[in-house]
């Protein structure tokens, strides 16, 4: 009797349940550690860059699932660090982010949404001195067994948070336009 050995092991292995076919991990350990969120900016037109030392994030991702998946960040604006300590003290005063009024930036996605691939799109109000705007991030996310990483970027404009009042709102001092970059390490609960 003549058998269909590739058809005959994919059969076993389903039996076993170990095809993984159609099944996906959830990834919601995220790996603070492992895990970065910088900015980028221009200052009297010369690229500077900086990073925020303390952060949460709570993930539920599963790539099956894309469109119920939910991503909630929460940044310690004091944590920031702009690679001077001067300039640390300058950004957490009132004129910038003000942090004895409001340490914490908000971000909480409404919806998530594939682009095909590992790409998707992240899209969420985002909350900074107190005043919100929706912002949307590309993001790729790139999964090996049981971890993923999750990268993106996207631009606030500084002026529509009052992040640099004063004479610190001439755009040609310090521009508009920062770009914020996020890389997101996460496990599955498996």
């Amino acid at each position: 009797m003549k058998t269909n050995k590739p058809l005959t092991l994919l059969a076993f292995a389903a039996a076993l349940g170990l095809s993984g076919l159609g099944h996906a991990a959830e990834f919601n350990a995220v790996q603070a550690d492992k895990s970065t969120l910088v900015f980028g900016y221009k200052q009297m037109n010369v690229g500077m860059e900086g990073k925020f030392k303390k952060f949460a994030v709570q993930l539920n991702f599963d790539p099956a699932k894309a469109a119920s998946a939910k991503a909630v960040l929460d940044v310690d604006l004091a944590s920031i660090d702009t690679g001077s300590s001067e300039g640390d003290d300058e950004v957490a005063g009132k004129q910038w982010f003000n942090t004895k009024a409001f340490p914490t930036a908000h971000f909480a996605s409404s919806g998530i949404k594939s682009l095909g691939g590992n790409r998707y799109e992240v899209t969420g109000p985002l909350t900074i001195k107190g005043r919100t705007q929706t912002v949307t991030s590309p993001t790729t996310v790139t999964i090996q067994g049981n971890t993923a990483t999750f990268d993106g970027a996207f631009v606030l404009k500084r002026a529509d948070f009052a992040i640099g009042e004063g004479p610190w709102a001439d755009f040609g001092t310090v521009a508009n336009e920062i770009q914020i970059k996020f890389h997101v390490l996460a496990t599955s609960g498996k």
